[in-house]
């Protein structure tokens, strides 16, 4: 019985097994070893774009959110601590008033305080309480305006977390800190530059 030629695609492999290297009946040809090797039947399409159509992110990044998390927090603690603030500034204020007390040694320490001081404290931290809360609340829709004003923001909060309130300001200047480095990070530029439509 003959097979034809020996050389022919269709003729019977020497030694009856297909040699190394080469494929058998009804397998697939491999790809060359450092050749990326794409699937049959289906062309490969492009990569997801991460910016979606509009060429910006479609959801907010982890950073960003972390940062508003945290102006969030940031501005309920100088709430609690506004109310704290002016009930200072309220018992001092009736405690000058009191005849009793005057004569009291301990407290002339406390009545040499300023109510007017104490409430003026209270105006400022709770602003700076409603600022953080605001620019939390614009993350989702802000701009590159509202990003250069959190950046500040975390950066006057850090310093003043560090000087002034070195044991109550801790955790804002960490939070503070953190807040500025993700805002400042290239996917929070991102975020607060993409178009809008």
């Amino acid at each position: 019985m003959s097979f034809g030629d020996p050389n022919s695609p269709y003729g019977q492999p020497q030694g009856g097994q297909p040699q190394q290297g080469q494929p058998g009946y009804g397998y697939p040809q491999q790809a060359p070893q450092g050749v990326p090797q794409q699937g049959y039947g289906y062309p490969q399409g492009q990569p997801a774009d991460p910016y979606g159509s509009y060429g910006g992110p479609q959801e907010m990044p982890g950073g960003v959110k972390a940062a508003r998390v945290m102006l969030f927090v940031i501005g309920g603690l100088q709430v609690i601590g506004a109310i704290l603030f002016a009930l200072s500034a309220a018992t001092i204020s009736a405690a000058q008033n009191s005849e009793e007390l005057k004569k009291d040694v301990q407290f002339e320490q406390l009545a040499d305080f300023s109510t007017g001081a104490l409430w003026a404290a209270t105006v400022a931290v709770l602003a700076w309480g409603v600022l953080a809360i605001v620019l939390g609340a614009k993350f989702g829709k802000g701009g590159n305006g509202i990003r250069i004003t959190a950046l500040v923001f975390g950066i006057i909060t850090a310093i003043l977390g560090i000087y002034p309130f070195i044991l109550v300001g801790l955790a804002h200047t960490v939070m503070a800190i953190l807040i500025a480095v993700f805002v400042g990070k290239s996917d929070g530029a991102a975020w607060f530059n993409r178009p809008r439509g």
